[in-house]
């Protein structure tokens, strides 16, 4: 099955600079991130381990969002002043 993921133009970029001739993108994304092939690790976690494991890295990705978010009102309040 074939999933289409939502990424940034910027990052987009970024990975099709990345990208060998001879590599897809998931194997691209796969040799950037240095992560296990979802195969190899398949049945590993119960779904109860899996449901706890992904509320954890939303919850992550909600106080990174948050500290990004402080830093760029940071520097676009410094850029607005002087």
């Amino acid at each position: 099955m074939v999933k289409t993921i939502r990424v940034s133009e910027e990052y987009y970029a970024w990975l099709c600079a990345h990208k060998r001739d001879d590599e897809t993108m998931e194997e691209t994304l796969h040799r950037l991130i240095r992560g296990p092939n979802p195969e190899d690790v398949a049945g590993l976690l119960t779904s109860e381990e899996a449901d706890e494991a992904k509320e954890a890295v939303k919850d992550l990705r909600d106080r990174d969002g948050s500290c990004f978010e402080a830093v760029r009102e940071a520097f676009d309040g410094e850029g607005a002043d002087g």
